[in-house]
């Protein structure tokens, strides 16, 4: 919102859009601008879906921001791609100069192989795709996690810890005859835990890593760290209190990064980039 306040063209570039989500409450905030809503370009980067329609889910949450964009009336313009990231080029992405460009990607860069997988690592591939855009800011949330190792019992173990502090979020906040949260275990995290207790090599797609060894991978791409806005930071902790969050939930930083964790267990960070 601040980058864009005085801008007339904002283009996204989403790594791992998923369901959108995330871009309603932007979408609302542009529509309010005093001097009138940007036309709103957002590129949805996914990777293909298994079987005859690899696009079908992206293509849909562009459906759905389509509306929400008419609902505000907000100028709106959506592209998809559908690939394996590594494979992506600048030129791809339709990326015009004359526009705001702000790249995001929330969580999702744990599912690129890295150098314990292959010998060259894919996500330093993106990261450095990413830096090649050139975008006027990268917006980076990652799963804080230890269990990308080759070793069986160690990732067991360090994955046993990690999952305990997300059940233990759902336990303390939400009945457990909950349908919702008996579906969120089952379907997400149970296919999660799956798949690194029962997966290797390639199959293994779940490798989240600590935001401390991302920042050396950020670094050693060319990107440069900007520090974390303290008034948005302030916000966040007021709105976890005002929203009645649970005690043990707490939002913290450190080196730049908003951390977001129970108990002292961090679970996932944020952190705002720019090409050095």
């Amino acid at each position: 919102m601040k980058l864009a306040r005085n801008e007339t063209r904002l283009h996204i570039i989403d790594f791992g859009i998923s369901y959108g989500f995330q871009w309603p409450c932007l979408i609302q905030h542009l529509s309010n601008r005093p001097n009138g809503p940007p036309k709103l370009h957002i590129t949805a980067i996914e990777l293909p879906q298994p079987g005859f329609r690899p696009t079908e889910r992206v293509e849909e949450t562009g459906r759905r921001l389509a509306r929400y964009c008419a609902k505000f009336s907000v100028p709106f313009e959506y592209n998809v791609i559908a690939q394996k990231w590594e494979t992506i080029q600048c030129e791809d992405l339709k990326i015009d100069r004359n526009e705001l460009v702000v790249v995001n990607c929330l969580h999702r860069l744990r599912h690129i192989h890295d150098e314990t997988v292959m010998e060259n690592s894919l996500r330093d591939v993106v990261l450095k795709l990413i830096k090649n855009i050139n975008p006027n800011l990268f917006i980076h949330g990652i799963v804080n996690g230890t269990h990308n190792t080759p070793f069986f019992a160690t990732l067991f173990r360090e994955a046993l810890l990690h999952f305990y502090a997300l059940f233990d979020i759902h336990e303390a906040t939400i009945p457990r005859e909950e349908k919702r949260r008996m579906m969120l275990e089952k379907d997400l995290h149970g296919r999660d835990i799956m798949n690194i207790v029962a997966c290797e090599g390639v199959e293994r797609v779940e490798r989240p890593e600590t935001y401390k060894k991302w920042q050396i991978r950020n670094v050693r791409a060319g990107l440069k760290q900007l520090p974390l806005d303290q008034e948005l930071l302030k916000k966040a902790k007021k709105l976890s209190e005002l929203m009645g969050y649970h005690n043990d939930f707490r939002v913290d930083e450190d080196g730049h990064w908003m951390l977001h964790g129970r108990k002292g267990k961090i679970i996932t960070a944020l952190s705002f980039w720019k090409p050095a």
